[in-house]
């Protein structure tokens, strides 16, 4: 980390400058790149596809789909131990996402005016899991599990292609997918993907919405379809993944170096940040991010993050806390003397994991939480994805006779304040209908009552 700052010593600009992110290279060209990509894609369909796949990825005869056959042989090559390790995630994602199981409500708001708000699952959802150099079956079980709860009715997956041939994929992403009742597996990857997603080919129909993290290309193609009326829904905004330590002398300086790693080992766009009112622990934590750094098999990537990382000695804790909200870290990471009185007090976190005993790892992959989360600053306003994700909500009103007596006189004069004189009558032309089956309503209430005296 080649930037260790004093926050009491830097200015407004400095310190807004301390909590920036990574500045994305070529935004202009990487938009037109994207969009070329897309129109291909939705000119040609799945011949685009298979000659981006040749372009891009070296392949010939990528035939896009995984078959059935070939999904069963992936899966046999695992070894127990990894097919244990992901039922046991498997499990804990599904408790905790079975406990979001979103219910209808009906409200009567006023005598006769019946409102509903009901939550049916979303027709089709398409899951984009990144491959490269970091297959991410723990990304398929963030997604297809609450796709699965929600009862989707089609739910597909698509993941960059395998070497040296399309299907030879990560057999760990193709297990994950067999629990979670993925019909369909696509070998294709980046914008060209995600343009099979939002607009359908051939071999792809189209979703409504997607969902899954990916590198720049296939974030700035989410963007671009996701504002498009004929493309379609996203789950969220997100940038490179960056996490936030906030920790002082309690702390275990090896275990906050190995966590700040863990996420810069992700890309060399991600950033990681290290908040301390300790300089003590900054350096020793420092000390061990040299060492660890020396047996890690993606060494040169967690560097290149590290480079536009930032460790900040702040004051006292509070000041710590204050900086953390202004950053609104992706993943917050707690490990103080105090680590419970602290959490109520964060405004802007994603998720948050507290104690020593609790790694980012952990919600990565098996705690039970959702690692699907808003990155570079949106988590302000950004929640991490959940069950409901998978729902479409709509709302259902019903007004009797009654109801409408109740509320239409004001539903006019709001009408006419706003000078919809359509809306207006919508109402009146009710009212009146209603005044005129006056009579009639009440000699039906008249003979009621005599039939029950004569009783």
């Amino acid at each position: 980390m080649t930037q260790c700052l004093n926050w009491q010593q830097l200015n407004a600009a400095e310190q807004a400058a301390a909590l920036a992110r990574p500045s994305l290279p070529d935004s202009a060209a990487l938009k037109t790149t994207v969009a070329g990509i897309i129109a291909e894609v939705r000119r040609d369909g799945d011949a685009a596809l298979k000659r981006l796949s040749e372009q891009f990825d070296g392949l010939a005869d990528n035939a896009l789909l995984l078959t059935e056959a070939q999904r069963t042989a992936l899966i046999a090559q695992l070894k127990p131990e990894r097919k244990a390790a992901i039922e046991l995630a498997y499990g804990n994602i599904r408790r905790f996402h079975a406990a979001q199981q979103p219910t209808d409500i009906q409200v009567e708001t006023t005598p006769g005016v019946f409102c509903e708000l009901r939550q049916r699952p979303i027709g089709s959802v398409g899951l984009y899991i990144p491959g490269g150099s970091a297959p991410l079956p723990s990304t398929v079980l963030m997604l297809g599990v609450p796709a699965q709860l929600a009862g989707c009715p089609r739910t597909v997956l698509v993941t960059p292609p395998g070497r040296p041939t399309a299907t030879d994929i990560a057999p760990e992403i193709v297990y994950a997918a067999e629990l979670c009742g993925i019909q369909q597996i696509f070998t294709i990857g980046g914008a060209q993907a995600i343009a099979a997603l939002a607009y359908g080919t051939k071999s792809i129909a189209k979703v409504d919405k997607i969902f899954g993290p990916g590198n720049r290309y296939v974030t700035e193609a989410k963007q671009q379809v996701s504002q498009d009326a004929a493309g379609a829904m996203i789950d969220m905004p997100a940038g490179p993944s960056e996490v936030l330590v906030l920790a002082d002398d309690s702390a275990n300086p090896a275990f906050v170096a190995a966590d700040l790693l863990s996420q810069a080992e992700h890309g060399p766009d991600s950033q990681v940040l290290l908040v301390s009112p300790s300089q003590s622990l900054i350096d020793k934590v420092l000390q061990q991010v040299e060492q660890q750094l020396k047996i890690l098999p993606r060494a040169d990537i967690a560097r290149q993050a590290l480079s536009h990382s930032r460790a900040i000695c702040t004051a006292d804790l509070a000041t710590a806390v204050a900086v953390t909200n202004a950053y609104a870290p992706e993943h917050l990471i707690v490990q103080t003397y105090d680590d419970d009185a602290l959490v109520p007090q964060f405004t802007s976190a994603a998720s948050i994991f507290v104690g020593p005993w609790t790694p980012e790892s952990a919600g990565d992959y098996a705690s039970g939480t959702n690692h699907v989360l808003p990155t570079y600053g949106y988590s302000r306003t950004a929640s991490s994805l959940s069950l409901t994700d998978f729902y479409r909500r709509f709302t259902v009103q019903k007004l009797t006779p009654t109801g409408m007596r109740a509320i239409g006189p004001a539903i006019v004069t709001l009408a006419e304040a706003e000078q919809l004189g359509a809306h207006a009558l919508a109402v009146s032309l009710r009212l009146q209908q209603l005044d005129l089956q006056q009579p009639d309503l009440q000699q039906q209430g008249s003979a009621q009552r005599e039939s029950l005296n004569e009783r």
